[in-house]
């Protein structure tokens, strides 16, 4: 079988239908993430073990397969014509190769394309700080980030370096002088990058994701010593974003760490594509803001009341979870059903989605 022409099937599937995955795994047909559920292409019929093994390896440079064979999983980015990027993970699963590939959409979509809250445009215009996008895997961070590292491109000369693994949204320097870094081709890890950029004379530095105490700790340094830095973690909100950071850390540590971090947050997003009523998906955001009140309870070891700081304080322009959520039942864009299956809290969502 001629695994480059079905993979380059697939892909052209996958662009057609407008999914944002398709997932390559022996024992079940390929399949699509369409609007948030799981689609088969029934078509193609059930992949064997060498059918996803050759699709997988279709994806794969002889350096990379040599990778992939050592290390069991490999990242990648992989363009397909001129039609689409996608971000790749291959990996082993009972023995056999399976392959997520998620499209990246080739272009930047801007604050209010991606629908998100007016509000967001504030961390785009400061100096130096820390600024932190977060929520489930697949739902929107780095598409986030992105929006902001454009905005900033279009109107502020800057130098912006990001670390990335692999490469996402490629950017067009328009104002600003953009270097992307993909981990493992143009330097072999996060720390390591994030340690040379305070030599490679930065003004707004991405980092892809915070996977460690040392990446935390440099980005964190990096805020605190004149630039302005974006970052990702797979937390659900602000309050269990700030605790794992503190708590990536030794005890000793922590004090400094909460000081750093009171000092230098800007504030920190929750994302949630949440699918519609009539298809499509639609962002759900918590929003909180880095003020005196916020700074407060990071110091005093207080982070459990963050919630209600953020409840109170929407004429600041933070927004919470479920006031987000209840608003979108509210406009009939999703059920009260799909709220509260999305919900931290359902019962409140419920009270909130009736007022």
């Amino acid at each position: 079988m001629d695994y480059q022409q079905k993979l380059e099937q697939l892909l052209e599937a996958t662009v057609k239908e407008n999914a944002s995955d398709l997932h390559i795994s022996a024992g079940r047909p390929p399949t699509l993430r369409i609007d948030g559920r799981l689609v088969p292409l029934l078509k193609y019929g059930v992949l064997s073990a060498e059918d996803s093994q050759g699709l997988s390896l279709s994806l794969l440079l002889e350096e990379q397969k040599k990778f992939l064979l050592s290390q069991k999983e490999i990242d990648l980015s992989y363009t397909y014509r001129d039609k689409a990027r996608f971000r790749i993970n291959v990996y082993f699963q009972s023995g056999a190769f399976a392959a997520a590939l998620r499209v990246i959409p080739a272009k930047i979509r801007t604050i209010e394309e991606l629908g998100l809250p007016p509000i967001l445009h504030r961390f785009t215009t400061p100096a130096q700080g820390f600024f932190i996008a977060v929520g489930p895997s697949g739902h929107g961070k780095s598409t986030t980030l992105a929006a902001f590292i454009d905005e900033i491109n279009h109107t502020r000369a800057e130098h912006i370096i990001t670390i990335e693994d692999p490469i996402e949204y490629v950017f067009t320097q328009d104002r600003c002088i953009i270097d992307q870094r993909e981990v493992g081709r143009d330097t072999k890890s996060f720390p390591n990058a994030l340690r040379a950029v305070f030599r490679e004379d930065p003004d707004v530095i991405m980092v892809g994701e915070m996977r460690d105490a040392e990446t935390i700790a440099t980005a964190i340094t990096a805020a605190e010593t004149g630039h302005l830095v974006y970052a990702t973690l797979h937390t659900n909100n602000a309050a269990q974003t700030i605790d794992r950071i503190i708590d990536s850390f030794p005890p000793e540590q922590q004090h400094q760490v909460r000081s750093q971090l009171a000092l230098t947050l800007l504030g920190v997003v929750s994302k949630r594509l949440i699918p519609r009523i009539d298809g499509g998906i639609v962002p759900a955001c918590e929003v909180m803001i880095a003020n005196s009140a916020v700074r407060n309870l990071i110091r005093e070891q207080k982070v459990h009341e963050l919630g209600l700081v953020i409840e109170t304080s929407a004429e600041q322009g933070m927004i919470s979870l479920n006031r987000s959520l209840a608003g979108l039942v509210k406009q009939g864009e999703i059920s009260l059903e799909t709220a509260e299956m999305y919900s931290l809290d359902a019962n409140e969502v419920r009270v909130l989605a009736k007022r």
